[in-house]
């Protein structure tokens, strides 16, 4: 594909060592993201920085018109560098991006509007990673995490999200609880989900603004997020298996919280 003129490309050298993993970087401020969807949404982003782009001569194909529309142009790599570079393990699909973490977004800054999707200690990074591809499928308003308990927002996570993280707003927060709270007096309705709920997501009397609040799998929802919920509902199944991955929990919920909450408007 054609480089821009003004950036000359260099062959991409690893450096000898251990393989790095996804958390490497040369700079303590700078982060990898890997694999087509993830790397093509950062690239069209403008909060992105792009501070190194590597990519395999078909990846760079299919990333053709995202590059030309950021002005980038990537150093040529084989897959076998990448992998060096990220581990084994990476699915990197011949793309890796060094970048910096997007810029903070702040619990005060988000809108009393639409639905916000809640984490309760959520730490597997394909399954938050899931959940912001669902939130950017249904339209959510953001995701608010706990800082602690909350994988990366990298490497798995980013790849897993399919596009998502540089879609969908991410609010990390210090104290759940307090969150809660917050977004209580800032007029969202609180709804916990939870296997025993006490009334099913599909016919229970929602309202906008509306924070969903799910917590991880086996561990659920804590006590004291649950004392923060204006309700609690379940999603009702009909087989055997009564319980839900977060990430199939939060994709059923924003369908059916939509429904329900704008029919009510």
């Amino acid at each position: 594909m054609p480089r821009p003129k003004n950036k000359p490309q260099r062959r991409f050298r690893p450096s000898r060592g251990k393989p790095r993993n996804s958390r490497y970087s040369a700079d303590s401020d700078r982060i990898l993201l890997y694999g087509i969807h993830a790397v093509e949404a950062a690239l069209a982003n403008p909060n992105r920085t792009i501070f190194r782009l590597l990519a395999t001569e078909n990846a760079a194909r299919r990333l053709e018109t995202a590059l030309k529309a950021r002005g980038v142009g990537p150093e040529d790599a084989l897959p076998k560098q990448l992998d060096r570079l990220l581990g084994s393990d990476a699915v990197h699909q011949g793309v890796v991006l060094e970048t910096e973490p997007l810029p903070t977004v702040e619990l005060e800054d988000v809108r009393p509007e639409g639905i916000l999707l809640v984490l309760d200690q959520v730490t597997d990074p394909q399954n938050v990673g899931a959940v912001l591809r669902s939130a950017a499928a249904f339209g959510a308003a953001g995701v608010v995490m706990p800082e602690r308990h909350t994988p990366p927002l990298t490497g798995a996570l980013a790849k897993a999200a399919s596009g998502a993280l540089d879609l969908v707003p991410v609010i990390l927060i210090g104290n759940l609880a307090q969150a809660l709270q917050h977004l209580g007096e800032a007029g969202f309705l609180r709804a916990g989900l939870a296997e025993e709920g006490s009334e099913p997501l599909e016919t229970a009397e929602l309202s906008l603004p509306l924070a969903l609040v799910l917590g991880a799998e086996g561990k659920g929802l804590r006590q004291l997020t649950r004392e923060h919920c204006d309700r609690i509902c379940r999603i009702s199944t009909k087989g055997p298996l009564a319980s839900l991955n977060v990430s199939n929990a939060a994709a059923i919920a924003l369908h059916w919280a939509g429904v329900t909450a704008r029919a009510a408007q």
